[in-house]
């Protein structure tokens, strides 16, 4: 999803920069990106402050400013919560969270003053997944992070909304799927298929540009409907007596 915003952006007309754990990953993105010296990759770890320093550090230096910020960092832990480790908590926690949290915070100084934030949430905080209480606690707080983030904010003219992917397909939503289930995750979705990054990243442009001007502390749900609407046979059968 962050690479099709990326991409989404760049046709927009943006100069964008990308940043990741995986320097061999960052460097791929940026050579399939294929736009010159508009894309900056720098390696920062999201749940690392001294990196996030750096990082800011240095689009500052190339850029002088962030007109855009999506804090898109997020990991997948799922699993019964009998079954969840401190350490799997905590590596949720410092990405999903602390990482959004922190990125934001060091983003500040650098904002415009009708700069837009779009933080990625998702439909898991709507609806109850039964493997995914921390997961989905996570994405609960950087929703509430977006809440209030718009009301501190909005007086510098900054917006702050959220998208709430649904089922999108990439390599953690097929990493984390069976194949043997994907069919049964299809059918729970009222548009019948699996979202692509691409219809995520329009959101986040839609949010991001001046069309979402007096959109601001919203929840964007990008799912096909499933969190809105009960997928499966239109047929209703009336029975009188």
């Amino acid at each position: 999803m962050g690479l099709a915003a990326a991409r989404r952006l760049l046709d927009e007309g943006a100069s964008v920069v990308i940043t990741g754990r995986d320097q061999a990953r960052l460097d791929a993105a940026a050579k399939e990106l294929d736009a010159g010296d508009r894309v900056l990759p720098v390696r920062a770890d999201a749940a690392s402050l001294p990196d996030l320093d750096a990082l800011m550090e240095t689009v500052r230096e190339r850029h002088g400013r962030l007109d855009v910020v999506f804090a898109n960092a997020g990991i997948a832990v799922f699993g019964p919560a009998a079954e969840t480790t401190e350490a799997d908590f905590d590596n949720a926690v410092d990405v999903n969270f602390k990482g959004v949290f922190f990125t934001v915070q060091k983003a500040l100084p650098l904002l415009a003053p009708d700069a837009a934030i779009v933080i990625n949430a998702s439909w898991t905080m709507h609806r109850g997944l039964p493997i995914g209480s921390v997961y989905s606690a996570t994405k609960a707080a950087v929703q509430s992070l977006t809440r209030t983030l718009a009301a501190e904010l909005g007086p510098r003219g900054v917006r702050v909304n959220s998208v709430s992917p649904g089922y999108i397909d990439t390599p953690m939503y097929r990493g984390a799927v069976p194949a043997d289930e994907a069919d049964a995750i299809r059918a729970q979705v009222a548009s019948g298929r699996i979202g692509t990054p691409e219809e995520v990243a329009g959101a986040v442009a839609f949010l991001a540009s001046a069309d979402a001007a007096y959109v601001n502390g919203q929840d964007l749900i990008v799912d096909g409907g499933l969190v809105a609407a009960v997928a499966g046979p239109s047929r209703l059968t009336t029975a009188t007596a």
